[in-house]
């Protein structure tokens, strides 16, 4: 490796610490991702360090939520995320997982371009731009290296494939299963590898029988890791709130929207930021592409430009309603997302990035000035997607004000009793707030849960549905938040103690609320009909360090 190549990785190394610096100087006085996030994640790991069942066996519940929530409602003891926030405070764990996921990134976008894309000394700049780039994408937090850990497993597939593999690439593939998930992109990722097995054996008559190993090894690794899941998609007897899943309702001509939305936009799990500079550079090198489409450069740039474009598609028409009698006829294509080949794209798009940027490259000395001007703005854009920068622009609260820890510890000192000994609900806030805060909730915001729970707590909010189609859509077909809905504030969670929104008519049938082991329901809105549904306001509470005013009303 020559000089100026150590020397941009140096720089890119530097860039990505500053980056990820606001997490580690502010601490929890950070701003990071709400929605999938703190709503959830966040305090799904907090509850299940704090429960004892970390290791709890298959049948085994986690009482604090919704009266015994199944323990693998919480995915597996063996991802390493769920140890970082066994081990350390959240925002700690936080910070170290978004540094591991981004370093990785980075090492893997960077020896997949140079072992088997853009080997050339020159092309030094677009490597370690391109990886920069890619590690710098607004990943899904709780995904870890599912989606950002592909170019890596990739790297280590085609070494594999060539018939050049150490043991180092046989590591990355046992390794990796333990910091991705199977289901949020890795599934994707290997069903992919083994149609570029199969696609050997027809074009090239070729049964190159250690890549089926490399695939057969991380598959089975992935399985045993994720044997909770995989115990509860084949054997599981109770239905869940995933069989009541109605995913394919969209015509045929909104999934052609679709397409066109998610090819140009992209998807908030796996957002690429893709839009303005990356868009623009791919099909200006398809156009020179094109003309020398023979070439090996040219051939692999073509097929990820239009693999592109087929995740998209088939992305949106996986929600065409064509497929809803299939679906209800075999439960596995409703409880499991196939949509997610898209999860793919990340990798797929800055890969291709990195290819247009080469052919670019390759026209001339003007073209040449496009790439890193491209790289610069990329990065910029990048840059200003830092969540610290994001979420504080648009007003969400940091991580502090949002557990409001110090609040919630004073309500719970008011109550005066154990918090096991009562349940609570929340309205106008995530239910996840007083999970954090060791509260026992009745509602709660989980992707998989018993089917029988949710049509009893149903019971408690069938009336404020019955003011709504819109939540009652998104509870009956679809139904992962569990909350205390009310027609009045709508798909709405977050009213800040500045807020001036009251409910003036909120529907409840406290009287099942209260058969369930409800006692008390926090709200961040005033009730103004409490007394009629037999709620009675016991007192409000609020603090410099919380974004939320509390009022906490006990059920008659």
């Amino acid at each position: 490796m020559k000089r100026n190549e150590r020397t941009a990785i140096g720089i890119a190394l530097l860039l990505l610490a500053v980056y990820l610096s606001p997490l580690y100087i502010l601490g929890e006085d950070a701003h990071i991702r709400v929605h999938d996030n703190m709503d959830s994640n966040i305090a799904w790991y907090k509850v299940l360090a704090r429960s004892g069942e970390l290791f709890g066996p298959l049948n085994a519940t986690i009482p604090q939520v919704i009266n015994g929530l199944p323990r693998n409602a919480f995915g597996t003891e063996f991802s390493g995320i769920v140890w970082l926030h066994a081990l350390f405070p959240s925002m700690v764990a936080y910070a170290l997982s978004q540094t591991i996921t981004r370093v990785f990134a980075f090492i893997g976008m960077y020896a997949l371009l140079k072992r088997h894309f853009l080997p050339d000394e020159e092309s030094y700049l677009i490597r370690v731009g391109a990886s920069l780039a890619f590690a710098l994408t607004p990943f899904w937090p709780s995904g870890m290296l599912s989606t950002l850990g592909m170019p890596l497993a990739l790297w280590a597939f085609l070494t594999i494939r060539k018939g050049e593999a150490t043991w180092k690439e046989w590591l990355v593939l046992v390794l990796l299963p333990f910091y991705a998930s199977f289901v949020l992109g890795f599934f994707f990722f290997l069903a992919a590898m083994a149609l570029l097995w199969l696609r050997d054996i027809i074009v090239q008559k070729r049964w190159n029988w250690p890549f089926f190993d490399a695939i057969a090894l991380m598959t089975v690794i992935f399985f045993a890791i994720e044997y909770r899941l995989v115990y509860s998609l084949v054997f599981g007897e109770e239905p869940t709130s995933r069989n009541e899943f109605l995913s394919s309702r969209l015509s045929f001509l909104h999934c052609v929207r679709l397409t066109f939305k998610n090819y140009l936009l992209g998807h908030t799990h796996v957002m690429t930021v893709h839009t303005f500079v990356i868009l623009p550079v791919l099909w200006i090198a398809f156009f020179f592409a094109w003309a020398k489409r023979s070439e090996t450069l040219e051939k692999q740039f073509i097929f990820l430009f239009v693999l592109n474009f087929v995740l998209s598609t088939w992305y949106a028409f996986w929600f065409y309603k064509g497929w809803q009698p299939l679906k209800e006829r075999i439960s596995l294509l409703n409880t499991f997302n196939f949509a997610r080949f898209h999860f793919l794209r990340p990798m797929v798009i800055y890969l291709d990035f990195a290819l247009a940027l080469q052919i670019l490259w390759k026209q001339g000395i003007r073209w040449r000035r496009v790439v890193p001007a491209a790289l610069a703005l990329q990065l910029l854009i990048l840059g200003g997607f830092n969540e610290e920068i994001r979420y504080r622009l648009i007003g969400t609260p940091s991580f502090k004000e949002f557990y409001a820890e110090h609040l919630f510890n004073e309500i719970k000192q008011y109550i005066g009793k154990p918090q096991s000994s009562y349940r609570v609900a929340s309205v106008g806030l995530h239910p996840a707030i007083a999970q954090y805060n060791g509260f026992y909730t009745l509602d709660t915001y989980n992707n998989f849960y018993p089917l029988s729970y949710k049509h009893q707590f149903r019971k408690i909010i069938a009336k404020e549905l019955d003011k709504s189609p819109v939540l009652q859509d998104y509870f009956d077909h679809w139904g992962n938040r569990v909350y205390l809905f009310s027609a009045e504030l709508g798909k709405h969670y977050m009213f800040r103690k500045t807020s001036h929104k009251k409910i003036h008519h909120f529907d409840i049938n406290t009287k099942v609320f209260k058969q369930m082991g409800g006692r008390y329901i926090f709200s961040s809105v005033p009730i103004m009909n409490a007394k009629e549904i037999h709620l009675r306001l016991l007192r409000t509470f609020e603090d410099s360090q919380a974004a939320w005013k509390i009022y906490v009303y006990e059920v008659e």
